[in-house]
């Protein structure tokens, strides 16, 4: 699985990185399939308080991709809650088959 993580205007931490493979790895439990998963965070609105926005898209061969859009305070909330969303998103499309 091809992890492809992309930080909008600021340089993303070690840290987060790792939290972001972490939770991303464990998407292979939903699907075996899973070809890449793209990460893509931004701040938007710096000055207000929910400003991280995290967008999560799961590309599975012979499937529609699986997409998660979140604004939360940090970007691990974010994160937290695309993941939830494309795990729900798996979880669907595995018991229409």
């Amino acid at each position: 699985m091809d992890v492809r993580i992309q930080a909008i205007h600021f340089d993303i931490a070690e840290k987060l990185e790792n939290f972001i493979n972490k939770k991303v790895e464990r998407l292979a439990r939903h699907n075996v399939n899973i070809s890449a998963v793209d990460v893509t965070l931004k701040v938007v609105k710096p000055e207000t308080a929910m400003n991280k926005e995290a967008v999560v898209k799961v590309m599975v061969p012979q499937q529609d991709d699986q997409v998660a859009t979140k604004v939360a305070d940090s970007f691990e909330e974010a994160i937290d809650l695309c993941m939830e969303a494309i795990e729900r998103q798996l979880e669907k499309k595995k018991a229409k088959k």
